[in-house]
């Protein structure tokens, strides 16, 4: 929980990771690339007193992670969104059963999503099935521009891709959080795309499609989509940082999200450990548009609240501390659930 001027903030960082990039773990030059080109965005985009040092940064473990977030950083749940890339690392970038055991010690603070890939085919949908029961799995984390093989990606709406998302609709799992931003070396640009999303949004009204990195660079793209897709939500992975290095940039990414999607589909995420949620919390809760981009209206202290942690809380069926709620009339049930509260009161 944050508290600032008065105010109470329920924060869910809806995008965390634990991960090994060391070089013992590294299958080949690519996973060095990918470790290297994240601790360039980390220390590019991080204030000078957070910037880790390079070989902390390849592996912090869960003892780290924990006081991080929920002792240094105000987060009151977070939930693990990892990317496996197992053509380049030995046992995984994302540890999955480290991250798996550290959920479960700590039920109440931590979620653990895991990852599918179509391209596996029957086998991968029977360890769909099988991870789904032993992990609780309400949400998954797709990597489309994932490499397997001579394959560089897929897409949402490919045959099998359609087969997992239907799996996904019987096993209950609701949330299909997909990372569609900037590239990461060596994956292709072009491998996240966001247009896919449109298509399987249509197609599957009752999964929540939330488009990690809000689908940067091609932002226009994305909000065009989400504007009218309904099940189409935002998380501010990458985005976030650039409230230190570009507050102007910021405040046009948050101006364009507010006036196309609006409010309660936009999900607070530090994308940690790339960065610590502590002086994003801080920043943004200080954080108002700039008076030469008063086109998008004042950003308020209920949209600031929605967004650090009320949304995924929503999605996740959270229970937030009365509190921290906001406030509703008597009866209206979307909005008491909005508001925070996990069951809708009984009138």
């Amino acid at each position: 929980m944050y508290e600032h001027e008065g105010e109470k903030y329920f924060v869910v960082d809806a995008h965390i990771a634990l991960w090994d990039g060391r070089a013992s773990n590294q299958k080949n030059i690519h996973g060095k690339q990918f470790i290297d080109c994240f601790y360039d965005y980390h220390k590019n985009l991080s204030p000078t007193d957070a910037v880790w040092d390079y070989d902390t940064y390849t592996y912090y473990g869960g003892q780290r992670l924990l006081k991080d977030l929920f002792e240094d950083g105000y987060v009151d749940h977070a939930i693990f969104q990892p990317a496996i890339l197992g053509e380049f690392y030995r046992t995984g970038f994302g540890q999955t059963e480290e991250a798996l055991e550290l959920t479960r010690q700590n039920p109440g603070r931590l979620t653990y999503n895991h990852a599918w890939d179509p391209r596996f085919g029957e086998e991968g949908l029977k360890q769909l099935r099988e991870d789904a029961g032993r992990m609780n799995l309400k949400g998954v984390k797709l990597y489309t521009a994932e490499w397997h093989g001579d394959s560089r990606g897929w897409k949402l709406d490919d045959p099998w891709s359609r087969r997992y998302l239907e799996e996904c609709l019987e096993l209950g799992i609701k949330n299909i959080h997909v990372h569609k931003g900037p590239t990461i070396r060596p994956l292709d640009r072009d491998a996240f795309d966001v247009a896919d999303i449109d298509k399987v949004a249509t197609d599957y009204t009752d999964l929540n499609f939330i488009v990690e990195h809000v689908g940067l660079p091609r932002l226009e793209d994305f909000c065009w989509i989400a504007t009218q897709e309904s099940n189409v939500y935002g998380g501010l992975a990458v985005a976030m940082p650039f409230i230190h290095t570009r507050p102007g940039y910021f405040a046009q990414i948050l101006g364009e999200l507010l006036y196309w999607i609006g409010e309660d589909k936009i999900l607070f995420s530090s994308d940690y450990a790339i960065w610590t949620p502590k002086w994003l919390v801080e920043k943004f809760v200080d954080f108002q548009l700039p008076a030469g981009q008063s086109e998008y209206g004042p950003i308020t202290v209920e949209q600031k609240k929605k967004i650090l942690g009320l949304n995924a809380a929503a999605l996740y069926d959270l229970d937030v501390p009365e509190e921290l709620r906001l406030p509703t009339d008597a009866g209206d049930t979307d909005a008491e659930v909005a508001a925070g509260a996990k069951e809708a009161v009984a009138s």
